[in-house]
């Protein structure tokens, strides 16, 4: 890109749809903590699956809302997406805050309430669907494509991970302790810090000119299908498909077999192998937070196809190791909330797995970047997609999950304790063929299909 090409980067537009990013992560983040207080009230009654549904909700969201965000992106423009996304976002908290309010049955259940809260969480997932739907094309845009526009999405990325990590902190420090006198009003701090910062935002955006680069914005009915046509924008979105479930598939599944009474941390001295779990995977989102801050000051050099290609490589050999190594062990430092930073005695694999979170950390930003690729007219269409593909998140680590509770049949005893340690871990190794298919496709994608030729023109 040239110098002339740099100046003329509308920087109090990527600098708004920055703090949009960190929007989405501390929306959607919220919604595990605020499953912490709820799951403990009368109705709930400790199901850790209903204390999730919050989270469900919001992901939930994005299968509906995908493909209409995209339509809204190219009928409305960016600016109006943004307004209406925020608009809704503040509607979203709103309901949770209220969820509070609203007082339970006679008999003290809460399962009313709790209905409230979801209905806000599912609010909140179109939000951040649309808002996600504005911020990537629009910083991809914004910096002319190609490597520049990859930089700006990685910052961005990078941003959202901060905001990500400081939102359960917060929830935390005002909560301390979850027992079932925890109220959701312990937590309206967080509520007011969300609402006013959609209602900043809506103010702000109002008085800044942004255009649509590449007209993107248009009176052109776009099929909703009409990008896929294009094979580099195909297999990117499965791509992406393939991308969520990997991020999530790997810590999420980690942390189950490294949580389990008589596993492999509990072989290795740790007297809460739930705790020193969770700080593993800890370690995995801090290092997609450095990947992140890396790969933003690295973005504008390094194209988003070897990037990709290097990524992939590193993450299927760091996995393969990792699922031979189980018998070794390694001191690294995990975050507990009641100790901080502790050295802790953990499987070699546990850290190999956590080190993919380097990995992970850029793939988003360079796949959606390879697949819009001179999309133009497309692009928001494309966005569209992308966002419906999120649900591979939810789909991936299930059937990883699955695979796992199969080969391990027999492993525990009543009280869910593991009593063949051996087999349980081989089992979750097995598992993790779902995350290595996953990364060599985006590996075969980022080497042989993702090029577009140099004179490649849409419709």
């Amino acid at each position: 890109m040239s110098d002339n090409q740099q100046k003329s980067i509308n920087w109090v537009a990527v600098f708004t749809m920055f703090a949009l990013y960190g929007m989405i992560s501390f929306v959607t983040n919220l919604a595990a903590p605020m499953g912490n207080v709820w799951v403990l009230q009368k109705g709930i009654d400790g199901k850790a699956a209903l204390g999730m549904m919050g989270n469900m909700m919001n992901f939930l969201a994005y299968l509906f809302m995908g493909i209409p965000a995209g339509k809204m992106l190219t009928k409305c423009g960016y600016k109006k997406t943004a307004l209406i996304a925020i608009a809704t976002g503040f509607v979203g908290v709103a309901i949770q805050f209220v969820s509070g309010l609203v007082p339970p049955a006679a008999d003290g259940n809460a399962v009313g309430p709790f209905c409230v809260y979801l209905l806000g969480a599912f609010v909140c997932g179109f939000s951040v669907c649309m808002l996600n739907m504005v911020v990537n094309p629009m910083l991809n845009l914004l910096g002319g494509g190609g490597n520049k526009g990859n930089q700006l999405n990685l910052i961005g990325t990078t941003f959202n991970s901060l905001c990500g990590t400081l939102t359960p902190m917060l929830v935390g420090a005002l909560v301390g302790e979850v027992t079932k006198a925890t109220k959701v009003a312990d937590v309206n701090l967080v509520m007011y810090i969300a609402l006013a910062v959609f209602a900043l935002a809506f103010v702000i955006l109002q008085f800044i000119k942004i255009e649509n680069p590449e007209a993107t914005s248009t009176t052109e009915d776009i099929p909703v299908f009409a990008p896929l046509k294009y094979r580099h924008c195909l297999l990117g979105v499965i791509a992406i498909f393939m991308y969520v479930g990997i991020e999530v598939g790997i810590p999420g599944t980690m942390n189950i077999w490294l949580a389990a009474n008589g596993g492999e941390l509990s072989k290795l001295g740790a007297a809460k192998p739930a705790a020193v779990a969770g700080g593993v995977v800890g370690i995995y989102w801090l290092l997609m937070l450095v990947g992140r801050t890396i790969g933003a000051f690295i973005g504008g050099k390094v194209s988003s196809r070897l990037m990709m290609i290097v990524t992939t490589v590193t993450a299927i050999v760091l996995i393969l190791i990792g699922t031979q190594t189980t018998g070794a062990s390694v001191k690294m430092p995990v975050y507990t909330i009641k100790e901080g930073f502790a050295m802790a005695q953990v499987p070699l694999t546990a850290l190999l797995f956590a080190l993919c979170g380097l990995c992970t950390s850029i793939m988003w930003p360079s796949t959606f970047n390879l697949a819009t690729e001179k999309l133009g007219k497309y692009t928001a269409a494309a966005s569209g997609l992308f966002m419906v593909m999120v649900v591979g998140g939810g789909i991936l680590p299930l059937v990883q999950n699955h695979i796992a509770d199969a080969l391990a049949s027999g492993t525990r005893d009543a009280a869910g304790a593991v009593t063949d340690a051996a087999k349980f871990t081989s089992a979750f190794m097995w598992a993790y063929i779902v995350p290595v298919v996953g990364l060599a496709y985006m590996f075969v994608y980022a080497a042989f299909f993702s090029k577009v030729p140099e004179d490649f023109k849409v419709d």
